[in-house]
């Protein structure tokens, strides 16, 4: 009897243990999870043919971000896998397999047939404006990154005005819009200054540039409203922040995000 309630005892021990254990491991480990969304992540428009050159100091969510695709696609374009380890000198594909160059075909005109009466070529069909798409759902809420007016506005296939100027002074706040992990931080990128992107799931990035200072290291997990950088205007003619949103790498339209005020 006194056998029977030992081995008893030793077997609820055994238990107690395995289970505190496995508890103190779910514990320690830190699970990063990303907001719901309810698109699906679409492939990037590659660039045939197209290919960058790393220099010292890029990464590639850097070069993604810079040429307008998504990193998942470059990094599975060029077989590189996480932690997404690039060098200087390296080139990387912006289209995916193996793109050979292949001669253009030409299209010969025909031969004008003697006597025949040459008709006049119709007008061009005249194009109409395409309606501005509706906004896709990101599945979580974003919140303006910083106080200030608005200065620039977003333009459709303008490399230059992907985004939105908000004017502010020179240490004035700057946040972030949703909860994220930061993917960028530094001053590679040409034109953008100081610069932070922010991952907040598979789909969607947000961009904080022309910075005084950065307050935030890759890798970092971020909550929405939580201050990141410090207003600036390096890269800039004044202080101000330029902000941006990315859907599967393509630049799309704040305003249509952000909440009114």
């Amino acid at each position: 009897m006194t056998t029977t309630l030992r081995s008893g005892n030793r077997m609820t021990r055994a238990l107690l243990i395995g289970f505190a254990v496995a508890m103190l491991g779910a514990c320690s480990t830190t699970v990063v999870r990303e907001p719901s969304s309810s698109s699906t992540r679409k492939p990037s428009q590659a660039k045939p043919g197209a290919t960058v050159r790393v220099q010292r100091g890029d990464t590639l969510f850097g070069i993604a971000f810079r040429n307008g695709v998504d990193v998942n696609d470059l990094a599975r374009w060029n077989g590189i896998a996480p932690p997404y380890t690039i060098y200087p000198g390296q080139s990387l594909k912006l289209y995916p397999g193996s793109v050979g160059s292949r001669p253009t075909a030409t299209t010969k005109p025909p031969k004008p047939v003697t006597g025949a009466t040459t008709r006049p070529t119709p007008p061009a069909p005249v194009t109409r404006p395409v309606a501005t798409p509706a906004p896709v759902n990101a599945g979580f809420s974003w919140r303006w990154p910083a106080e200030g007016h608005l200065i620039g506005r977003f333009v459709a296939g303008d490399a230059t005005k992907q985004g939105i100027d908000i004017a502010g002074s020179s240490g004035q706040a700057v946040r972030a819009a949703a909860d994220g992990v930061v993917v960028y931080s530094g001053a590679g990128l040409v034109g953008y200054g100081e610069l932070i992107i922010i991952k907040h799931s598979e789909a969607w990035l947000s961009a904080y540039g022309h910075n005084r200072k950065r307050l935030v290291n890759e890798g970092q997990n971020i909550k929405a409203g939580q201050q990141i950088a410090e207003m600036g205007s390096s890269g800039a003619s004044r202080e101000m922040l330029h902000f941006e949103i990315r859907h599967n790498g393509k630049p799309v339209d704040p305003l249509q995000y952000l909440p009114a005020r």
